[in-house]
């Protein structure tokens, strides 16, 4: 027998919709959520007054009509209501950003300081945080979650790092944070976390597989909208693929990675920066383009095995990605035909839309839309 849906499920329900509605709209009138939501101008009111209330929404003005007469009031969510904070670890500096509702910076802080498996590090990270969070003026039950974006990977609880050889960390509990925070806190693999930031950007994309072009390689793979991330948390570890078996060795104890042909480690040259790079680069510097022409080379015959297994949009996102221009795509296709059986269209080699500061804002992300998705249930 079918349960009846009782008059406070309806409640929810409607006002669930309204804030739905609301936050996808920005800027509404009570007369725009009647119409469009099929709602009764009380019902709407009384919500409204509700939400208002509970600290969720606020009246913004008013809408600008072409209408002659008193303009209606406006209402729009509170961005900040619950916020959400990302953190980045990294062998010689530690990242964070806070997040509103909206998946927009708050602020960012970065701080140098040098990794060490101790409880010592772990404390004063911890005691960085909780100062950026001071800073910003936010209570501690605005706080959804901090999301640590690692550089390893992560078991499918997010509470162990499963693989974390860049720095030594396999192993580690998230219990090593957690026990000096008063908050929700989850490991991310930090390519993962990338593209979670990609996939929120553009909410029409469904299917990519995405290559963070780093100081270390990685990818994650996109899929019917949602991260693979398998059966044992290490989906889409394309970057331990041999492709030259005599070549260099890589973190993980064998030679020839893609990580050693594809990263951005094996691009430089030891005190380069990328920015050192790229000026060189478009300055014509032989030697420079000489590296660069190889190093094109060498991602296209990646891109290319992966499309062959994979037949999907490919985004480049990473350090590299913003120096990305036309004419270094355009060598990517044309090497790409060179190795393919097939007519390819040069439709799939797209590069990323916020190739900075995707890995933290992606991080703190999974926060926000666990509490966007409550309230619309």
């Amino acid at each position: 027998m079918n349960k009846s849906i009782t008059p406070n499920q309806i409640k929810k329900n409607n006002r669930n919709l309204i804030y739905d509605y609301i936050y996808k709209n920005r800027n509404v009138s009570q007369q725009d959520i009647a119409y469009n939501l099929r709602l009764s101008r009380p019902t709407v009111a009384a919500n409204l007054t509700a939400l208002e209330n509970d600290g969720l929404i606020q009246k913004n003005g008013r809408i600008n009509t072409e209408f002659v007469g008193r303009k209606a009031i406006a209402y729009s969510i509170i961005p900040d209501f619950r916020i959400s904070i990302g953190v980045e670890i990294l062998e010689k500096e530690v990242n964070m950003i806070a997040i509103n509702l909206y998946g927009e910076q708050i602020d960012r802080l970065s701080y140098g300081i040098i990794y060490e498996n101790k409880d010592s590090y772990f404390k004063m990270v911890c005691a960085k945080i909780l100062f950026f969070k001071d800073s910003l003026g936010f209570q501690d039950e605005q706080i959804l979650g901090i999301g640590f974006a690692m550089e390893g990977l992560v078991s499918p609880d997010k509470r162990t790092i499963l693989f974390g050889e860049i720095l030594s960390y396999t192993g580690l509990s998230i219990e090593t944070f957690t026990k000096h925070l008063p908050y929700t806190c989850s490991f991310f693999h930090d390519v993962e976390s990338a593209a979670v930031s990609e996939k929120w950007t553009t909410p029409e994309l469904k299917d990519a597989f995405y290559l963070a072009l780093n100081w270390h390689f990685g990818s994650a793979i996109i899929s019917k909208g949602e991260i693979l991330t398998g059966k044992h948390g290490n989906v889409s570890t394309v970057e331990h693929i041999q492709v030259h078996p005599d070549g260099a060795l890589c973190y993980c104890g064998k030679r020839g990675c893609i990580d050693t042909v594809c990263s951005l480690s094996a691009l430089l040259t030891e005190n380069e920066t990328t920015e050192d790079f790229f000026r060189g680069l478009r300055q014509k510097n032989p030697s420079v383009m000489e590296r660069w022409a190889h190093y094109l080379l060498e991602l296209a015959e990646v891109i290319n095995m992966l499309h062959l297994v994979f037949d999907t949009d490919f985004i480049l996102g990473g350090s590299i990605a913003p120096y990305l221009r036309e004419e270094d795509i355009t060598v990517l296709y044309e090497r790409i035909q060179q190795l393919t059986p097939f007519a390819e269209s040069q439709d799939f080699i797209l590069v990323s839309k916020i190739p900075q500061h995707n890995t933290i804002v992606g991080a703190a992300l999974p926060y926000i839309q666990a509490f966007l998705d409550e309230l619309s249930n």
